[in-house]
């Protein structure tokens, strides 16, 4: 995919610098366990070092070929930065400053940010403008640019990220989110039990429906559905795409081969209403506290 890149020495846009030094607009801690806790990244440093993380998650861990300013800089960054919030996992018990101690990392565009600016970054993948055509009482939200070092791939550190993202959909009012979510490898087929079962069993339909887009749009349904075992099919999934399937969300049609990054993409269409209720209570508990 082409993306439009900011100067590597300017990629945070000035106007989110203005915005997030404002103290009275700095957002709370969303949740904590243990020495963990999760907010908004608010300042440029913040950003950076999330950045730095998804480089070290992206770039050096799983070979994506990023921009060349991108590689030398060693931080994962493109023109979204700029228009999104960061979502920080941060580990208080690390020596250091509070970038030293970022651990975790979210990307979040709320729909009235997008229209304003160069719209969603799953746009250059999936269909996604006729699926917000048809709700336009609801208010649409991008999750992206998910990782987390290795040592804090754990239960709590999953709880705590999606605990920010309640909280920031809460306080905003936010009715759906969606993004892109990746399997390993530019390869569907290798993929073909997951993907089949991901087609037969949870596919967006009728309101929700969205397609793949452009010419790295590749079909899902390469098993026929009486040959997929589901036991196996979901022991086969990426931990983050049966975390976003625990809380009820849909897959859009067809899968992306993101030659870049060397994923293949499906997208997640989470409507808040459809969140499981143990989840909704789970995740909802004390929320208010934190979204105010």
């Amino acid at each position: 995919m082409t993306l439009e890149l900011f100067d590597p020495k300017a990629e945070i846009a000035p106007r989110m610098d203005s915005r997030i030094a404002t103290s009275e607009n700095r957002l709370p801690v969303f949740g904590r366990i243990g020495s963990l806790e999760v907010r908004l990244a608010v300042s440029r440093q913040e950003i950076e070092a999330a950045q730095i993380i998804r480089y070290r998650v992206f770039a050096e861990e799983m070979g994506a070929v990023l921009s060349a300013d991108a590689m030398r800089a060693k931080r994962d960054f493109d023109g979204f930065d700029g228009i999104c919030d960061h979502l920080i996992v941060l580990d208080n018990a690390i020596d250091g400053d509070t970038a030293d101690q970022i651990v975790a990392t979210y990307r979040l565009l709320r729909q009235e940010v997008a229209v304003r600016h160069s719209g969603f970054y799953s746009a250059s993948e999936f269909d996604i403008a006729p699926l917000i055509a048809r709700h336009p009482d609801k208010k649409f939200m991008e999750l992206g640019r998910s990782c987390v070092l290795p040592p804090y791939r754990t239960k709590r550190t999953v709880e705590l990220l999606w605990q920010g993202n309640w909280a920031y959909a809460v306080k905003h009012g936010l009715n759906v989110m969606f993004g892109c979510a990746s399997f390993p490898g530019s390869v569907p087929e290798l993929h073909a039990l997951a993907l089949s079962f991901l087609h037969h069993n949870v596919r967006a339909k009728d309101e929700w429906a969205v397609k793949a887009a452009g010419p790295y749009a590749r079909n899902m349904d390469l098993m026929p559905e009486e040959a997929v075992n589901a036991k196996h099919a979901l022991m086969a999934m990426p931990p983050l795409v049966k975390g976003y399937l625990r809380l009820g969300a849909m897959i859009g049609e067809g899968a992306v081969v993101d030659q870049p990054f060397g994923t293949t993409d499906v997208l997640i269409v989470l409507p808040v209403e459809s969140i499981s209720s143990r989840y909704v209570n789970y995740y909802g508990a004390g929320v208010q506290r934190f979204a105010s």
